[in-house]
């Protein structure tokens, strides 16, 4: 899922500052930052087994439950309601995406060390962080199934993304913003796809990398170019921001949000692939540090909202370099562990309805397989028209009014 490995441009500036719309990047090849340590686990044939076991039952289980259940939460419920269709539909995906941490913290053993402050559950936020490697927006998955808003997290990402085949169905029916990169298009569309998310009732966590690519040596040397030569930090840890499109998300969901979360991610010994994972060889330790941030707090000025995302991503660079030298974040211990009978729960709940609709695809009625080919049709069209239906039928609820409103 997530989404750019790019090698993208300086982009525009306002007054100085990069305003490039920021996405999250693909899987590529791991940048070398700092000394290279150990990996948590030697790969192994049993641990490259497993990991591609994994791999299918994650790929399987997105399939059948998006092709049997989807067409339902995301299109014939939406008629009804359109608070209804993204509640339902973001159950189903938040159900499978547990399988994930599921994976990182119980099966692969990674420990997550949560620092900073401890926020409260069920927020509307919107969270920024820094784009160390190409998992990072992976591991926000933990912290967010601690705050009980797994379902509900959303990612700007490159419209290329969207021609991934099974997943770019999942990405347009959880409506996650796909961007062209080209400001003068993106502005318009972030604008459109967020003003739809602006009822309080719908549950959201809209996740930015202001970076606008995950970090390499490369890359920080042409940041620090550009930072010497227009008066900005020169940072070590980081790149420096893009301002643009966060200032977008924030004035448009302003009114709408409890907070805004500031995110700092590191990783002891050596930073992940996205492989790693699979395999369970890495990482050892990944470190989150948490920064709430009153929506009130924050400027409203374009001009302002540069600088003080600046400085944020300066604060940011100096919490890295600290836990390059002491190898721990300030204040840590502020979430606890997962349940493990949860995750084994839910992974067994998930297992059996996946093992159900297999058993229906292939072995029961040929109706079934019709079905199927009908929903993989109806699903290939939607996600490549962008098509998101009208709620059809007028309830005179809140939610249409609220709909009115805005």
């Amino acid at each position: 899922m997530e989404c750019s490995n790019s090698t993208s441009s300086q982009g525009h500036h306002v007054n100085g500052k990069r305003n490039q719309v920021q996405t999250i990047d693909p899987p590529g090849p791991t940048p070398t930052i700092v000394e290279m340590g150990p990996r948590h686990c030697p790969l192994t044939f049993v641990r490259r087994s497993r990991g591609v076991l994994c791999l299918v039952i994650m790929i399987l289980t997105a399939f059948l439950m998006m092709v049997y259940l989807s067409p339902v939460t995301t299109f014939l419920v939406r008629l009804f309601s359109v608070h209804y269709s993204r509640k339902s539909t973001c159950f189903l995906f938040g159900m499978w995406l547990a399988m994930w941490p599921f994976l990182f913290e119980k099966i692969n053993k990674t420990r997550f060390i949560f620092s900073g402050e401890s926020v409260p559950a069920n927020e509307r936020v919107l969270l920024f962080a820094n784009h160390r490697t190409e998992v990072d927006w992976m591991y926000l998955w933990d912290f967010a199934l601690r705050k009980g808003r797994l379902q509900c997290i959303k990612y700007i990402l490159k419209k290329s993304l969207m021609k991934l085949p099974v997943f770019n169905w999942a990405f347009h029916i959880i409506e996650f913003i796909p961007v062209e990169r080209k400001w003068e298009i993106d502005e318009a569309i972030i604008r459109s796809r967020l003003s739809e998310l602006k009822n309080p009732k719908d549950p959201l966590w809209l996740a930015v990398f202001p970076e606008g690519t995950d970090y390499t040596e490369k890359k920080c040397v042409k940041s620090q170019e550009y930072a010497a030569e227009h008066g900005l930090p020169v940072l070590k840890n980081v790149l420096l921001p893009k301002t643009k499109g966060f200032n977008c998300c924030l004035q448009v969901l302003r009114s709408t949000i409890d907070a805004v979360y500031d995110i700092t991610i590191a990783y002891k010994h050596r930073p992940p692939t996205f492989l790693d994972n699979v395999y369970g060889i890495g990482p050892s330790e990944v470190h989150i540090h948490i920064n709430s941030i009153q929506v009130s707090d924050i400027p409203t000025s374009e001009d302002e909202v540069a600088d003080w995302l600046i400085e944020r991503f300066r604060l940011k660079d100096e919490l890295l370099s600290k836990f390059s030298t002491l190898g721990h974040f300030p204040n840590e211990g502020t979430e606890g562990d997962l349940s493990t009978t949860k995750c084994l729960a839910n992974f067994v709940a998930v297992v059996t309805v996946t093992g159900f609709l297999m058993y229906l695809t292939l072995f029961s009625s040929v109706w079934f397989k019709v079905f199927v080919a009908f929903s993989c049709s109806f699903l290939t069209l939607a996600t490549c028209y962008s098509i998101h239906l009208p709620q059809m039928i007028d309830s005179g609820s809140s939610e249409s009014i609220h709909a009115k409103e805005a």
